[in-house]
């Protein structure tokens, strides 16, 4: 740097303490932390009361814990001077809520910090407590508070809804006490091509009451101004959409519409297989080796293969005879749906969709209970099927994505015990808040 300019060395810039009303008069370097002493930059001496102005009793000492600097924890030890009022003997102290809350034990800036590290870096609180220099317990009471009172507490949050998704998840693994949690999540920024998906709320429970309850809590303006809602096969979440939100159109995610199908494809193969042989598959059995095969996408419509020659070969032999001819007829279907959403044409996938929901309804052979079972499901939901070839970008995949993001969650923390932080972590981690603590990202 031959042009560079220096400047005399500022410690209190340096640390960030002139945003707090503090300035640095002296510092100890210790190998595990760094104590920086301050005084408070006002000097506030004219009393409360009476108006008059004060002389100086003594001081007090007040530690906060501050953002660390290259991991090292700092510790601010403040020097807060007391007045006495010579008119009326009323005693005050100098005005700290710059730099801290009442009965704080962490700066302002270090909630900052430990907010941006949860929110942004991803740390988990054990970390974050670590770089603070505090006890878990401390710092998790003063960060999620933070977090709650700055982002998730904004009464704007919620505005510009339009698309909704919800899941359920299971937050923990016991075997006693209720693990699962409903998800619901904003869509919205996907189908309008804007930004990923963000979560906007976790509600104990999995069941219709739990959905149909969060939503009656909202105003009437926000259920009004809801479009689409998608989801899974649960019926729960299809009843509390249609009562609390009439005008919405509801979508089952293809995700979900095809596992139903590879279930009856997977249900069907096992029941053939303990028809023909007795017992379960087992290693050389014709329908075992190919268990995987028959979920690989043979696109029927558009003729985008993704089996291999192998596969291909392994698929003709198990199809060769009649005797494996119903899990051929199932596999058919199963094979139908994929082509069906997979085509570049929505309305010519729709169109192939909606002949196999009327197959599955009016034709399909007494043997096959697994085929009869799935079109009682797809002709009850008809309407939710074929509803997302009317609306592209929307789905439940970026729910599932959150629900990913939030087991990730769940690992670093090495699992929760608490509800109430969870769902606090939960939507510091995936409520969308990285751009307001950090625009430029």
């Amino acid at each position: 740097m031959p042009d560079a300019t220096f400047t005399r060395p500022d410690l209190t810039t340096f640390t960030r303490l002139d945003g707090l009303g503090l300035e640095v008069t002296g510092q100890l370097l210790e190998p595990d932390r760094s104590v920086l002493a301050c005084r408070v930059v006002e000097p506030e001496d004219w009393c409360r009361r009476c108006g008059c102005q004060g002389v100086p009793r003594d001081t007090v000492s007040r530690e906060l814990a501050h953002e660390p600097f290259g991991w090292r924890p700092t510790t601010l030890v403040l020097t807060v001077r007391r007045y006495r009022c010579k008119e009326c003997s009323h005693v005050w102290r100098q005005d700290t809520t710059a730099a801290a809350p009442p009965r704080a034990k962490i700066s302002r800036a270090g909630l900052r910090w430990g907010l941006v590290g949860i929110v942004v870096g991803h740390l988990s609180m054990a970390r974050v407590a670590e770089g603070l220099g505090v006890a878990w317990n401390t710092a998790n009471d003063a960060v999620l508070a933070e977090g709650r009172r700055l982002l998730i507490e904004d009464p704007t949050r919620l505005d510009g809804v339009k698309v909704v998704g919800v899941d359920e998840h299971v937050w923990r693994h016991t075997r006693r006490g209720d693990k699962y949690v409903t998800v619901i999540i904003d869509l919205t920024p996907v189908r309008d091509g804007t930004g990923p998906s963000r979560l906007l709320d976790v509600v104990q429970g999995r069941s219709k009451k739990a959905f149909k309850d969060w939503l009656a809590e909202r105003d009437q303006a926000w259920r009004d101004g809801i479009e689409v809602v998608a989801m899974d096969g649960f019926a729960g979440f299809k009843t509390a959409t249609t009562e609390e939100l009439p005008d919405a159109v509801t979508v089952m995610d293809p995700f979900h519409v095809i596992r139903l199908a590879g279930d009856a494809l997977d249900e069907c193969r096992r029941r053939v297989q303990q028809e023909l042989h007795g017992h379960r598959g087992r290693k050389g059995d014709p329908l075992y080796t190919a268990r995987r095969t028959l979920h690989t996408g043979a696109d029927l419509l558009t003729g985008a293969d993704l089996l291999t020659d192998r596969q291909h070969e392994r698929l003709d032999k198990l199809f060769a005879g009649d005797r494996h001819v119903q899990v051929e007829c199932t596999w058919g279907i199963y094979q139908r749906m994929i082509s069906a959403y997979r085509h570049p044409d929505r309305a010519a996938g729709r169109v192939e969709m909606s002949s196999v929901i009327d197959a599955l309804a009016d034709s399909v052979p007494e043997a096959l209970v697994e085929l009869r079972k799935l079109g009682r499901t797809l002709t009850r939901r008809a309407c939710d099927v074929l509803a997302y070839f009317d609306r592209p970008r929307t789905s439940n995949g970026p729910t599932e994505a959150v629900n990913g993001r939030l087991e990730h969650l769940r690992g670093l923390a090495l699992g929760f015990r608490n509800l109430t932080n969870y769902i606090a972590r939960a939507l510091l981690e995936a409520g969308g808040f990285r751009p307001l603590l950090h625009p430029e990202l």
